[in-house]
């Protein structure tokens, strides 16, 4: 039977591994077997995917990142070239943690993209359509629609699920290129207005 995703001949995918109808895994990239990849998801050169990592659809992995277990992407995740996620927080060679439960999880929601070079610290987790700059360093979780740069990183904006930088009136209020509407509630805070019914979204504050 014809598989329903592309690999080149330069990678390995490992029995048992899941993979999604029109996903790509490009030049010397290697999945695990117990892991699940939604369908048209794109795989860039040298990227590597440890067992029980979870990727939803339409995810963008670029050249050289590694997603280690404890790993969860929802759909539409962008995780630029050279991206860093990690799983312990305390790693010691001569005190090993490399069982399941020594990993803590990283859960990157729908919709969120990462930069290049920026390393997301383990345990966090970055809300819907997140951004995080190129270089950052995540500490913290993320809320939706933030974007943060630094660091630490820290919040020094906001975009729009389009990919629009939020510019808000005196009100707090602001439009996208798609006519989308948000309002900004604390600094920590942001409601999305939907198009169609005019209601409201509201984003829960991080703290």
């Amino acid at each position: 039977m014809d598989k329903k995703y592309f690999v080149h001949e330069s990678s390995y995918v490992d029995e048992g591994a899941e993979i999604g109808e029109g996903s790509k895994i490009w030049h010397f990239s290697h999945v695990s077997g117990k892991v699940k990849i939604g369908n048209k998801c794109s795989f860039g050169q040298n990227v590597f995917v440890a067992n029980n990592v979870v990727i939803g659809n339409n995810c963008k992995i670029q050249n050289n990142v590694s997603l280690y277990e404890g790993v969860i992407l929802e759909d539409y995740v962008f995780c630029g070239p050279s991206m860093v996620f990690t799983n312990v927080k305390t790693p010691r060679c001569e005190f090993p943690r490399n069982t399941s439960d020594d990993y803590h999880r990283t859960l990157v929601k729908r919709g969120a993209s990462i930069g290049a070079n920026a390393t997301i610290v383990c345990g966090v987790t970055l809300h819907e359509c997140a951004f995080v700059a190129a270089g950052a360093v995540v500490t913290k979780d993320v809320p939706p629609y933030a974007m943060v740069a630094g660091v630490p990183a820290k919040i020094i904006g906001w975009m729009s699920a389009y990919g629009d930088v939020l510019k808000f009136d005196e009100n707090g209020d602001a439009v996208d290129s798609t006519g989308t509407k948000y309002q900004l509630v604390s600094t920590e805070e942001v409601r999305k207005i939907s198009i169609d019914t005019q209601s409201s979204e509201l984003v829960s504050e991080v703290h």
